[in-house]
């Protein structure tokens, strides 16, 4: 079992897939099948069981996982400790961030952490939640950014920011700008939401479903729509309303394409959090970038 081995598991597990593996690592289809049945053979069980479309980890796979991702992380920071050291630059750093928080403040932060640190090479990526975790987890990114906390051990979460939730719809709406008592006055509405929490869906889906259940509505009309771009163009052309972060849809509001509806009974904010691996090793690069997305530490 070499480290080879256990990167591929590691990228069929984020991907979901032998395809979507193939095109993160850059070999064939084949080359990931065969490596991955090589691994399996040694360990003597399969490590991936098909669900639909995709994979999911197996029970022997799952208690691999953890180890795997150690194994990553380490050879990671041994070759962010090494290039730190040969160049005395900033080096490169992955970011991964849930995609609804690569926005222009985001952008904003890393163009003064670049400014700040000769040198810095920065990546950027987006994935869902519990992808971030799992990217930070084993050393694919070094710092991550994500909705709620992640209760692992070996990781460690810091709030940077609450995203307040509002309902918005279209500026044609009969409601536009108006205020409501209730949601629950908005039941008969049609809603465009993140799916359900599956393997891909975003955390904070469940937030929004659960202003419904919560009083009382169980089974409220919703599409899932798995993009916030589409999700305001959805709403913007009169298909539903949405419950979005507030900060998403400052350009749509100045434009006058959107609207907020105001709820009285509705008080809700979804934290984001920072992500790092407890213990990891960080750059200099990745201290600069800390220092601006952490609150109170941002460089003068």
């Amino acid at each position: 079992m070499d480290s080879d081995a256990l990167a591929t598991f590691l990228a069929v597990h984020r991907r979901g897939g032998v395809s979507a593996a193939a095109d993160e690592l850059a070999r064939t289809q084949s080359a990931i099948s065969r490596r991955l049945a090589l691994l399996e053979q040694e360990v003597g069980a399969p490590l991936f069981e098909r669900i639909g479309r995709g994979l999911v980890l197996s029970e022997v796979g799952a208690a691999l996982l953890p180890y795997a991702e150690r194994v990553a992380a380490a050879i990671g920071d041994a070759k962010a400790a090494a290039e730190s050291a040969r160049t005395g630059a900033g080096g490169t750093v992955q970011v991964v961030t849930v995609g609804t928080l690569a926005n222009a403040s985001l952008a904003t932060a890393l163009k003064r952490a670049q400014a700040r640190q000769p040198g810095l090479d920065l990546r950027l990526q987006t994935a869902t939640s519990a992808e971030v975790s799992s990217q930070v987890r084993s050393g694919a990114a070094s710092i991550g950014l994500r909705y709620f906390d992640d209760a692992g051990a070996d990781l460690e979460c810091r709030v940077v920011q609450t995203e307040r939730l509002v309902v918005v719809s279209s500026a044609s709406h009969p409601l536009a700008g108006k205020r409501v008592k209730s949601l629950s006055q908005l039941a008969g509405e049609r809603w465009l939401a993140f799916p359900a929490p599956e393997r891909r869906s975003e955390a904070f889906a469940t937030t929004v479903l659960a202003q419904f259940t919560s009083r009382g509505i169980d089974r409220p009309d919703w599409i899932a729509i798995d993009s916030l771009t589409a999700q305001k163009r959805m709403v913007e052309a009169g298909f539903g309303l949405a419950l979005l972060q507030a900060s998403a849809i400052e350009e749509e509001r100045t434009a006058g394409s959107l609207a907020v509806l105001r709820v009285d009974d509705l008080d809700v904010s979804v934290p984001v959090v920072l992500v790092t691996r407890r213990g990891g090793y960080l750059s200099g690069g990745a201290q600069a970038v800390l220092r601006e997305l952490l609150p109170g530490r941002r460089s003068r």
